[in-house]
C-alpha cells in the first residue's frame, strides 16, 4: 500500500504503537513514529474506566503527531487494531479525511467501533461479518493488498504437474509457524507409499523449537526437504509450489487467490471471532481449497488426501484456477484510489499520511 502511494507521488508517515516501531527498518522508505496505545478489550467497566486516561493521553499524543508533521495531513488510514484507534480517533478529532480497511472476513472490534464515524470502510471479503453498511458514510469491497510479486504469480504459468511429475508442497505456519503443522505434516508424508515419497519437494517452516525433530522425521523419508523457521521470499516459494498447506490468515488467503495456488487449510481456532473460519469459507465454497478443523487434521486424514491428490493432479491445477478467480489482484491500486478521492474532499492536497496498526495472522 504504502509503495503504490510513494509511486503516485505522495507522501507517507506511519503510525504504529511499540510493537509496530520495532519493525521499522522495514519501513527504511517512510518516516515511522509511535503512539502508546491501550487494549481496552474484554475487561469489566471498572477496568475500562481505568483505562480511559491512558485512552486520552495516546489520542492527545496522536494529535501531536498529526499537527506537527511538516505539511497538512491530507488522509489518515486505518488498518485495525488497537494500534490504529488513537490516530484515527485524532484525525477525526482534528477533522481530517478518514477511512478504515479491514482485511479479515469479520469486522474486527476496534473497526466495529470506528466505522460509524470514518468516512469510509475498505473491506478485503465480499461476505464480511459483523459489518452495518446502512449506517456507514460509505462502504467499498477492495480486497487485501498483496505484494506485487505475487499478484504477478498469476499471470504466470503454474508450475506442470502431472502423475509422474515432481508434485511440491509448500507448508506455512502464519507470521510465527505453526505447531500442528510440525506435528502432522511430517508424520502424514513419513506414511505414503515410496514411489510417492520419490516426487515430493517440501518447503516447511517451522518453530525453533520444533525443526529438529521435523528434520529427523524427514531423514527417514525420501523426500526432497528445506526447513526454516522464517520463510524470506514468499512469492519464490509459491511460484513453484503446486499446493500450499497453512493458517486461513487474511495475507495468506489474498497470497493465494492473487497467486492462484491451491490450499489444504487449518484455521487457528483461537483467533478472535473465530475470523479465520469465516476468511477460509469463500475460497473452499469456490473450489480453491480444502478445509480441515484443527482438531480435525490428523496424520491419517492428511496423508489420505495427499495420495488422493497426488494421483489426481488435475485437481490440484482446477483448485489452483478456481483460487484465482476468487482473487482481487488490484487491491492495492483499489485501495490506493479510495485513499486519495477521501484525500480531495478537503481540497487537492498533494500529502497523504497513511496510518496503519496491523493484526496478526
Amino acid at each position: 500500500m504504502k509503495d503504490e502511494l510513494l509511486a503516485r507521488g505522495h507522501e507517507v508517515t506511519l503510525v504504529t504503537d511499540r510493537r509496530g516501531y520495532n519493525y521499522r527498518e522495514y519501513f527504511e522508505d517512510v518516516p515511522v513514529r509511535r503512539v502508546k496505545t491501550v487494549n481496552f478489550s474484554g475487561r469489566g467497566m471498572a477496568a475500562r474506566l481505568l483505562a480511559l486516561p491512558r485512552v486520552i493521553s495516546s489520542i492527545a499524543d496522536a494529535k501531536f503527531i498529526l499537527k506537527g508533521m511538516k505539511r497538512p495531513v491530507g488522509m489518515v488510514a486505518g488498518f485495525g487494531g488497537y494500534p490504529s484507534f488513537p490516530t484515527l480517533k485524532a484525525a477525526l478529532a482534528l477533522g481530517i479525511p478518514t477511512c478504515i480497511h479491514e482485511q479479515n472476513a469479520v469486522l474486527g472490534r476496534v473497526n466495529r467501533y470506528l466505522a460509524t464515524t470514518v468516512d469510509a470502510v475498505a473491506l478485503s471479503f465480499e461476505k464480511t461479518l459483523k459489518i452495518r453498511p446502512d449506517k456507514y458514510a460509505q462502504t467499498i469491497v477492495t480486497g487485501n493488498p498483496v505484494r506485487q510479486e505475487v499478484v504477478d504469480l498469476g499471470d504466470k504459468f503454474y508450475p506442470d504437474i502431472g502423475v509422474d511429475r515432481i508434485f511440491r508442497i509448500l507448508v506455512i505456519g502464519g507470521s510465527q509457524g505453526a505447531s500442528i503443522f510440525s506435528d502432522v505434516v511430517p508424520q502424514a508424508i513419513s506414511t505414503l507409499p515410496r514411489a510417492l515419497q520419490r516426487r515430493l519437494q517440501i518447503t516447511q517452516q517451522c518453530r525453533a523449537e520444533d525443526i529438529d525433530r521435523v528434520r529427523e522425521i524427514y531423514a527417514n523419508t525420501r523426500i526432497a526437504v528445506e526447513l526454516a523457521t522464517f520463510i524470506t521470499n514468499i512469492p519464490q516459494s509459491l511460484e513453484w509450489a503446486h499446493l500450499v498447506i497453512g493458517r486461513a490468515g487474511a495475507s495468506t488467503i489474498a497470497e493465494l487467490t492473487a497467486s492462484g495456488r491451491a490450499a489444504i487449510l487449518v484455521p487457528y481456532p483461537h483467533a478472535t471471532d473465530n475470523h479465520q473460519l469465516e476468511n477460509a469459507r469463500e475460497l473452499v465454497a469456490g473450489g480453491g481449497a480444502w478445509l480441515f478443523s484443527q482438531p480435525e487434521f490428523t496424520v491419517a486424514k492428511l496423508a489420505k488426501l495427499l495420495q488422493r491428490l497426488a494421483k489426481r493432479p488435475q485437481d490440484v491445477w482446477r483448485a489452483s484456477e478456481d483460487a484465482r478467480k476468487i482473487g482481487k489482484p488490484f487491491a492495492t491500486r483499489e485501495l490506493a484510489d479510495l485513499v486519495e478521492r477521501l484525500a480531495l474532499v478537503k481540497g487537492d492536497r498533494r500529502s497523504i499520511r497513511e496510518t496503519s496498526g496491523g493484526k496478526d495472522d
